[in-house]
């Protein structure tokens, strides 16, 4: 099967140029509603949730339905990348490849449009992945419910993967995942008086230092979880005691009852902190994300399927500690989502990323390929 891939090049570029925060994807959106436009509509159907759409795919005798998701928004980061074609939106940036999700997919979609197979298909073109959260909405809508799928598909570039690499597991292939906000107030005052005032800066430092005694002394060695705080904010100026200070983080586990013991961990620390520092705290678990678990059967059944009928080189990658509201669709319909190697030094998420477009036409071969044999 030849595939062209220079026009979803050139989509992904333009995309790129537009990152939008979640459930503000309004430009995005925007285009790829006109670029659906341009197709022949005698087979298509299209309808729009929020910043989302969902676009159906009539089959020629359809038995099931089939779906493809691609998520949407950007990140708030300010792009440091060499392309010509970067961010014109000042501080966001497609630095989670979502860019290139949505050119695949509609690059797979165009193929079907032109090329009847049996089966139902729908595109869904998700916003809000990297929060607050747009999976789970999206599935409870009734746009969703009456084009829901009855196998669903995915996937994530992988920067540490070569290009032509699709690389997963069944089971579990990323983390359950938590934001983690703890707001502390105490009492301000003057830095020459400290006996006046309780200092907000030392709180949150050794709550900080207790938080990362839970992974090592709470939870059994033989699962895995991570607790990272990345940023804390605390204080105006260098002689004034500090009256509020903020933690903000992550929780990451591989299974929910690990999850649990550590909320209700960090609760109780937190607790301690407020009598100890004689302060007021607050606590806001943000974006909540469950694991993404892969259907072993249909996944050992891409794998073999890759092996034997593409040249893309198949991985049975490990579990990653990654989160991705994928795994919503995923705990009710049976699918999977797999890594996409794009080979480039800078991971995800970091400002300098630039994966290798050539992984485009990789992934709309193997899909398109895949999902043709999946419908005959």
């Amino acid at each position: 099967m030849s595939i062209n891939a220079k026009p979803f090049i050139e989509i992904r570029r333009e995309l790129h140029k537009i990152p939008e925060p979640g459930f503000a994807e309004f430009k995005t959106q925007r285009f790829l509603l006109d670029y659906l436009a341009t197709l022949p509509q005698e087979r298509i159907e299209i309808k729009t949730w929020r910043t989302g759409i969902l676009v159906k795919i009539k089959g020629s005798n359809p038995s099931k339905c089939l779906g493809y998701r691609a998520d949407m928004d950007g990140l708030p980061i300010s792009e440091e990348t060499s392309y010509e074609f970067r961010s014109t939106h000042p501080g966001f940036m497609h630095a989670c490849g979502h860019d290139m999700h949505m050119s695949i997919g509609l690059g797979v979609l165009t193929h079907f449009v032109h090329n009847q197979v049996k089966d139902d298909l729908v595109f869904i073109f998700q916003p809000a992945e990297e929060g607050p959260g747009g999976a789970q909405p999206m599935l409870a809508s009734e746009e969703f419910h009456e084009w829901r799928p009855d196998a669903i598909f995915a996937l994530h570039i992988a920067p540490e993967y070569p290009v032509g690499t699709v690389a997963l597991k069944p089971g579990i292939l990323f983390a359950n995942t938590s934001e983690l906000f703890i707001d502390l107030t105490g009492k301000g005052g003057h830095a020459a008086f400290p006996h006046t005032a309780n200092d907000m800066v030392i709180a949150a430092a050794h709550l900080a230092t207790q938080l990362q005694s839970i992974v090592s002394r709470n939870i059994d060695p033989l699962d895995s979880a991570v607790i990272t705080i990345g940023k804390i904010e605390g204080g105006t100026k260098q002689n004034i005691i500090a009256e509020k200070a903020r933690l903000e983080g992550t929780i990451r586990t591989l299974s929910m009852e690990s999850m649990q013991k550590i909320k209700s961990r960090i609760e109780a620390l937190v607790r301690g902190t407020e009598a100890g520092f004689e302060c007021s705290a607050a606590i806001d678990y943000g974006s909540n994300y469950c694991q993404v678990y892969n259907n072993e059967d249909l996944t050992r059944e891409f794998m073999d399927w890759v092996q034997k009928n593409d040249n893309a080189t198949l991985i049975e990658c490990k579990t990653a500690m990654t989160g991705e509201d994928f795994g919503y669709f995923l705990a009710e319909i049976p699918g999977f989502l797999f890594w996409l190697g794009v080979n480039t030094p800078y991971g995800l998420h970091h400002a300098k990323i630039e994966p290798n477009e050539e992984a485009i036409e990789v992934a709309i071969r193997v899909l398109t390929r895949y999902l043709t044999w999946k419908s005959s």
